[in-house]
């Protein structure tokens, strides 16, 4: 693999003419995967302190970019598809395994987004399923998507189990950095996220990936 440092600007430049130039006739579903932290990449030195944020804010940049390219976008949260607290804090409020394993509602982020937005799906999304503060449901609507629509799903520990994408992106954060720049109050979340490096991999498969352990200098991976 080949580490090649590059501007914020160009990174989504390139990442904004892939998504559009991919599937022209139909919808794509796009995973912007990564941590919190990584939402401060690129093009934004915000650090988001939601435990699933993740590329969020590289979300917000696309968009835009996309809009210009002719590819209308939506972007679906996944922390807006939390399993309820009962089921997420049953081992306890700071499991870092249950963490991992338990907080995302996977059947009902495919059932609501990614189906719908996939080949022969509906074209009706659910842009939030569950409301994590209420900690109730989010009574959000079914929306239309376009015909052409990039759906851009941004959160953590959405590669390498059952959820559908074509075009899957992850930002890295190396442990040192992500050890640095989390809230010490999401300090236990850290072993979650180390798991999740070693058993999916996902910056050894993803279609992009982008080192963001500096916002204003990302790092493309190339595969040689």
């Amino acid at each position: 693999m080949r580490v090649r440092p590059i501007t914020p600007e160009l990174f989504v430049d390139g990442l904004a003419s892939r998504i559009a130039s991919a599937s022209p006739e139909g919808r794509i579903r796009v995973a912007l995967d990564g941590p919190p932290p990584a939402g401060a990449s690129p093009l934004s030195t915000a650090v988001s302190d939601n435990p699933l944020a993740g590329p969020g804010p590289l979300a917000s940049v696309l968009v835009d970019e996309l809009r210009l390219r002719g590819r209308p976008a939506r972007v679906v949260p996944a922390n807006g598809f939390l399993r309820a607290a009962s089921l997420r804090f049953e081992q306890g409020r700071t499991n870092p395994d249950a963490f991992y394993t338990d907080w995302l509602d996977e059947p009902g982020l495919r059932r609501e987004v990614l189906d719908p937005a996939g080949p022969g799906g509906t074209g009706r999304i659910l842009p939030s399923l569950w409301d994590p503060a209420t900690d109730r449901a989010s009574r959000a609507g079914y929306e239309p998507l376009e015909p052409t629509a990039a759906v851009l799903v941004t959160g953590g520990f959405l590669l390498g189990g059952a959820l559908a994408f074509d075009v899957t992106v992850h930002l890295v954060v190396s442990p040192g950095a992500l050890a640095r720049r989390t809230p010490a109050d999401w300090a236990w979340t850290l072993p979650a996220w180390r798991r999740y490096a070693d058993e999916v991999d996902p910056a050894g498969w993803a279609d992009v990936v982008v080192r963001a352990d500096d916002p204003l200098h990302p790092a493309l991976v190339e595969r040689e």
